[in-house]
């Protein structure tokens, strides 16, 4: 079983529960008379925000006691707080021993405020790519807010994005600082302005774009609120310190290690028998599905599971008998890796029904482990019932499974189901398709975690270590809650024929085609990556001198905080964004704006593009070679884009550039073997063929029929000239026009990428309307029916949820309609090319061609093929990919020969 590349942290504000929860319920006491109204409160908060999210990475953040740095700075802060209530303050360590009995990390630490640590944590996981959900009441909270960082009120369910953010307060979260200084705080005593409310200081915010520019126009504010400004002004900055939320603490943990634990059920119940919350023990009691001997008495009473481990031959002969009778069973392996090219098999486990399942142990090695049957001979046993076409089967991500048994030269076949794939096709906008936030969703049943039988950090042991009575358990869970949620997943599918048939003609098909492409691999010339790392390394030593000289002085260019003071303290570039922490941005839009007026933002770009490249590509894909076959094998991910595309990852090839020339030479590294070629196929323009379908446009149709040069074609029609007399620019202004409009883009944003003024962009966009007026009309229905349904589709039916379509948000609606124009032109073209990948790997095993396809990037299909078939394989890959799909107009597939990937591109 593998799991999902980025878990999401949530970050609960255990001080904001408290006192809601305290305030929110009415007293409650046990039979001693103890207060436990806010621990029943902030307990149940708790439970519902982790069902809810199904989250992994959790941490509770209490206040410690005593002073903070704040009240160092000044003397006054909180002064006007009263103290807390004895009857709270005595359920603080009551809620702490029940927050951990619970399994949820509880933080507190000195010196600082919960702020304080929520806030370098969810930069923390933020930088290393893991989604954070903040839950608060705090307001001050929203400065943390980013594209990865949420925040969520779990009394009222209001969750707070970006855009949540500017409609709530007005300003975006970067200037949420500069608004609290403004205005100050009664609650916490930080001195603002006098006069200065919310809506004053929103709009001084938006009217002058920072605090700092509020205070540099100070003279010209009118009226008694101006004055009050100016006589206030030395207040700012200790305000604007006081509201600012540290995130450069110095912590003993790390994001990934607040993993949410197996809970103990005799510590459990025993704080709740204190609390006398009689009812909540059954409810909260994770259930521990082990042997019946081991179980919970809550669980035991609720579900009476039948797990065995299988370690006679006579047992294992018994369950390939009842595999034999069975219609369908659930398998699944446990590994030594989840990199499929060097897992080793430890064990396997089935089910045929529900709550009852087995586990093989075939590989465990450790001191005192129990005699296992042997691999060989169990994987012969079971090698007619897996490689049988006939005989359903049933998975979690099988095509991992599929991959590791082939390097036991088992052909898994008969793969009719995969959990995660059903419940991706059911709504690929839902995060978390893997087994744990499956079970916890449809079943509201928390699994045994890896984590669990196997440690984490750097105690965490290999499987084959794991004792076999704990991995018993665990392994024998996943086979069964597969069973379980196929179940509860498949009749939903039935229920939509479209989503069913796109589940059963593209996804399922697509898995072993997918595992064929993985273990196939690609070669890459190491030693030209290596030349290329080095040449590299003395450009980017060039450009770091260059960067010094420009500065006029040496900095560490990866330290955004010198970086912030060479750009905006030394040189006085205009500070154009903050972090949430109040500092001057280096984000990289910053930097692209700056770069087009100043050198040094420019030679800093170029520096972090190429260090990048080495570091991901021309360093890290020679580290990437599998020893055993001299080739990189990336892993393909189907359940990850909501638009249905494909991702891979290590290595990622998605993302190699393709449009500069050091990107290309990356590419010239993906090579051929001796005696073969490669052969790059990819779909010409396909998402503007597909608006042409989809909107039935006479001139789009006409176009593309005629075979014309579409850019050049609309650029006739927007400027009214003849095709022979389109500029290069007018021909660049067309395409953007032409893929800008699919996406969604708005006329100002058109006018930024063709550096004109907004009007000329409206011009154009009026213009192109008027040409191609069945576009418009397309995507207004589309706007429409996505308002009506909720979601939009491919045109082979798969769904694309859109739920801030009916927002009352205006930029949240905005940007919702956005994607429900693009969703479908992209969603279909997934959907082709992986039509595409299954037509053309049937062809190439039917007629028996020696070529292999060993990459998928986007909408290109990449090849290797003996030189002396070339030319069939080409005739054959164009055919098979022009008919993946019946449009209007025809799907065209340009097809180039190399030595490497470049030179076929």
């Amino acid at each position: 079983m593998t799991t999902s590349p980025s878990d999401p942290l949530v970050l609960v504000d255990g001080s904001s529960y408290l006192y809601r929860a305290f305030h929110a319920l009415p007293p409650l006491t046990n039979s001693r008379g103890e207060p436990t109204g806010a621990v029943y409160g902030v307990a149940n908060m708790l439970r519902k925000l982790h069902n809810d999210s199904g989250a992994r990475h959790m941490a509770v953040v209490f206040d410690a006691k005593g002073k903070t740095f704040r009240d160092t700075l000044f003397e006054q802060y909180k002064a006007n707080r009263p103290p807390m209530p004895d009857d709270l303050r005595r359920q603080v360590e009551p809620l702490l021993e029940l927050v951990e009995a619970m399994g949820f990390p509880v933080l507190v630490v000195a010196g600082v405020e919960a702020d304080d640590v929520i806030g370098t944590l969810a930069t923390q996981a933020a930088f290393q790519g893991m989604p954070v959900l903040i839950s608060t009441g705090d307001k001050d909270m929203a400065q943390l807010v980013n594209e990865r960082t949420t925040l969520v009120n779990t009394m009222t369910g209001t969750v707070l994005d970006r855009d949540g953010v500017i409609s709530k307060f007005g300003v975006a979260p970067e200037r949420i600082v500069d608004l609290l200084a403004l205005m100050g705080d009664s609650s916490d005593n930080i001195p603002g302005i006098p006069k200065v409310g919310p809506k004053t200081a929103a709009k001084w915010l938006t009217e002058f774009g920072s605090l700092d520019e509020v205070v540099a126009h100070a003279d010209t504010i009118p009226g008694k609120v101006g004055e009050s400004l100016r006589q206030y002004l030395d207040q700012l900055p200790l305000a604007h310190e006081l509201a600012t939320i540290r995130t450069d603490l110095k912590l003993d943990v790390q994001p990934a290690d607040l993993t949410v634990r197996t809970v103990d059920p005799s510590r459990l119940r025993e704080c709740l028998a204190d609390l006398e919350f009689h009812r909540w023990i059954e409810q909260l009691a994770p259930p521990q599905p082990t042997d019946p001997a081991h179980r919970s008495e809550a669980d035991a009473a609720r579900r009476p599971m039948h797990y065995e481990i299988v370690l006679e031959a006579a047992a294992l002969d018994r369950w390939v008998e009842r595999l034999e009778r069975a219609v369908l069973f659930a398998f699944d392996t446990e590994t030594t890796s989840l990199n499929y090219m060097v897992a080793e098999l430890v064990g396997v486990s089935f089910s045929v029904e529900p709550d009852t399942a087995a586990y093989v142990p075939l590989a465990h090695d450790y001191a005192g482990a129990p005699v296992q049957l042997d691999r060989e001979v169990v994987l012969k046993r079971l090698r007619p019932l897996l490689e049988d076409p006939e005989r359903a089967k049933l998975g979690q991500n099988l095509k991992y499974d599929m991959s590791v048994l082939a390097r036991y030269q088992i052909n898994l076949q008969g793969v009719r189901f995969d959990t995660m794939l059903e419940s991706y096709v059911l709504d690929s906008t839902r995060p978390g398709h893997d087994m744990d936030s499956l079970a916890m969703k449809f079943l509201g049943h928390r699994t045994i975690h890896y984590e669990d039988v196997a440690g984490k950090g750097a105690h965490q042991i290999g499987f084959a270590q794991v004792p076999i009575e704990q991995a018993g358990p665990y392994a024998a869970e996943d086979a069964d809650i597969t069973l379980r949620l196929h179940q509860t997943l498949w009749p939903r599918l039935q229920e939509t024929p479209s989503l069913l048939r796109l589940f059963e003609e593209i996804e399922m098909p697509l898995v072993p085609v997918l595992s064929r492409i993985e273990r196939a691999g690609v070669l890459v010339d190491c030693e030209m990556l290596r030349r290329h790392s080095g040449e590299l390394a003395q450009r980017l030593a060039a450009l770091e001198r260059e960067v010094y000289e420009s500065a006029g002085e040496t900095f560490n260019l990866g330290s955004p905080k010198q970086l912030q003071e060479v750009l905006f303290s030394k040189m006085g570039l205009p500070v154009l964004q903050k972090t949430p922490g109040g500092q001057p941005s280096t984000a990289e839009p910053v930097l692209q704006e700056l770069a087009l007026d100043y050198p040094l933002p420019r030679l800093i770009l170029e520096y972090r593009g190429l260090s990048k490249l080495k570091s991901t590509y021309t360093d890290r894909l020679p580290e990437q070679v599998n020893p055993g076959t001299g080739r990189v094998h990336t892993s393909y991910h189907q359940a990850v884009a909501a638009t249905g595309r494909l991702s891979s990852s290590d290595p990622n090839l998605q993302n190699i550039p393709v449009r500069t020339a050091e990107g290309r030479r990356i590419r010239q590294a993906f090579v051929a073997p001796a005696g073969l070629r490669i052969v790059a196929a990819d779909y010409s323009q396909i998402e503007l063929r597909i608006m042409a379908h989809l909107s039935r446009d006479s001139g789009l149709l006409s176009a593309f029929a005629a075979g014309a040069d579409i850019h050049r074609a609309t650029a006739s029609e927007v400027f009214g000239v003849p095709p022979a007399q389109v500029s290069d620019d007018q021909r660049r202004s067309a395409k953007a026009i032409n893929f800008g409009l699919i996406y969604g883009m708005s006329a100002f944003g058109l006018a930024r990428q063709l550096g004109i003024d907004r009007g000329a962009a409206q011009q154009y966009v009026d213009r192109y309307f008027a040409r191609y007026p069945q576009v418009k009309e397309f995507m207004d229905l589309t706007r429409e029916q996505a308002r009506t349904l909720g979601y939009v589709e491919t045109l082979f039916g798969r769904r694309l949820y859109l739920p801030e379509i009916r927002s009352r948000n205006q930029q949240r609606q905005r940007a919702a309609e956005r994607t429900a124009i693009n969703a479908p032109m992209q969603g279909t073209a997934a959907d082709i090319i992986k039509r595409a990948m299954i037509r053309v790997d049937r062809w190439l095993q039917e007629c028996r061609i020696p070529a292999r396809m060993v990459m998928q990037v986007h909408d290109e299909l990449v090849f290797e093929v003996p030189e002396d078939q070339v030319e069939p394989t080409i005739a054959g890959v164009r055919q098979h990919m022009a008919e993946a799909a019946q449009l209007l107009v025809p799907l065209v597939v340009d097809i180039g020969v190399g030595d490497n990937w470049d030179e076929a591109h």
